[in-house]
């Protein structure tokens, strides 16, 4: 056969087909985009440390965490 005359490229063949998502699916990412906007948002609005730690506060979780060890206080 004429590989001159196949309208579709290598690239084109070797692309996947793009996934069709369910409403829900699309729902639920919208939701998380949400949810990180608001959550960049609030971090931008927290006042800025003196002195501190520096990076995410380390007591997001109810615990005082550091580099992954967690202390109970």
């Amino acid at each position: 056969m004429d590989d001159e005359n196949n309208p579709i490229t290598e690239v084109e063949q070797s692309q996947p087909a793009p996934r069709i998502l369910s409403p829900e699916a699309q729902r639920a990412l919208a939701e998380a985009a949400q949810r990180r906007a608001l959550a960049d948002q609030q971090r931008a609005n927290m006042p800025k440390e003196v002195n501190g730690s520096g990076g995410l506060e380390p007591v997001r979780y109810g615990d005082w965490e550091i580099n992954g060890l967690i202390s109970d206080f």
